[in-house]
């Protein structure tokens, strides 16, 4: 470290010597804003921590950053910051402190609990952007946060990891809200929001040619998740994130959707008519909705 400690302990030299093979994909000028850039980011487990750190790397350098969960033993074979020195940690400290490891300058804000509608406003606050790290199975968590970040007129990003793939959604704060592009709304009980979550994240299904979903249990909450279907979330979304705060290419949101997967070398990008109402979509919520009723 003694050998570094004159990069290492000055924050403008230590950005540019850490940061400059990025430069080439990434112009100087680029950089510099995204060095100025908040990211708002819910849920830093599976998908978020991957988000964090690959943002973090990518030279992104304020963020918000929230989770009240700790580290349990399943979280082993696919969230970034969970080891066995770190279970029954709580996760957004500890990535936290992942992610300062990196940047020691980063201007991070940590919430150790999760984002309601009391404490919102703060998450959100100086956020240039969302991205969505929340768990699959919190549907009405995201739903405040969504509409809070369309209120407040910043994007939103989220991707799910579905099979040994991705798909990705952007929400602009100009377009289709949260609720009217899955078509939820409050009268609707837990399991009818859940499966029109899942059938709306994916419309192109390339994951349910293999998918067992005996192994899907909506009403425990549980399902299969991989690291690399993690981390493939978060190449996508990541690069998604950089596009729209550098203002490169137009972002194309709901009810545009895209969705890839390596395992059956599939890619699919395409636009959904009237979102999740289309009427291939209400059958397909009608069928999944019914096998998991039983």
């Amino acid at each position: 470290m003694s050998d570094f400690s004159s990069i290492v302990n000055n924050a403008d030299v230590y950005y540019r010597e850490a940061f400059q093979r990025n430069i080439g994909l990434i112009s100087k000028e680029e950089q510099d804003k995204l060095r100025r850039c908040r990211v708002a980011i819910a849920g830093v487990g599976g998908v978020g921590g991957f988000h964090l750190i690959n943002l973090v790397r990518m030279g992104v350098g304020k963020f918000t950053i929230a989770d009240m969960d700790s580290y349990e033993p399943p979280n082993i074979q696919r969230q970034c910051g969970a080891f066995v020195n770190t279970l029954g940690k709580n996760k957004a400290e500890t990535m936290a402190e992942m992610a300062l490891s990196i940047n020691p300058y980063l201007d991070i804000k940590v919430f150790s609990e999760s984002v309601s509608e009391d404490n919102i406003n703060g998450f959100l606050s100086e956020a240039d952007i969302f991205l969505d790290g929340i768990d699959f199975f919190s549907i009405e968590a995201r739903r405040v946060i969504f509409r809070k970040v369309q209120e407040k007129g910043i994007y939103a990003v989220t991707a799910g990891p579905l099979g040994f793939g991705s798909a990705m959604l952007i929400f602009s704060p100009k377009g289709m809200g949260f609720d009217e592009y899955f078509d939820i709304n409050d009268s609707m009980p837990y399991l009818e929001k859940i499966v029109a979550f899942g059938v709306g994240l994916a419309p192109a299904a390339l994951h349910l040619s293999y998918l067992n979903l005996d192994s899907v249990d909506l009403k425990s909450k549980k399902g299969p998740s991989l690291v690399s279907a993690c981390n493939l979330c978060s190449a996508i979304a990541t690069t998604e994130v950089l596009n729209i705060l550098l203002e490169r290419k137009k972002s194309l949101s709901v009810p545009h959707y895209f969705q890839f997967d390596p395992y059956g070398k599939k890619m699919k990008a395409g636009y959904l008519t009237w979102g999740n109402r289309h009427p291939f979509q209400r059958i397909k919520r009608w069928y999944l909705l019914r096998k998991f009723s039983r």
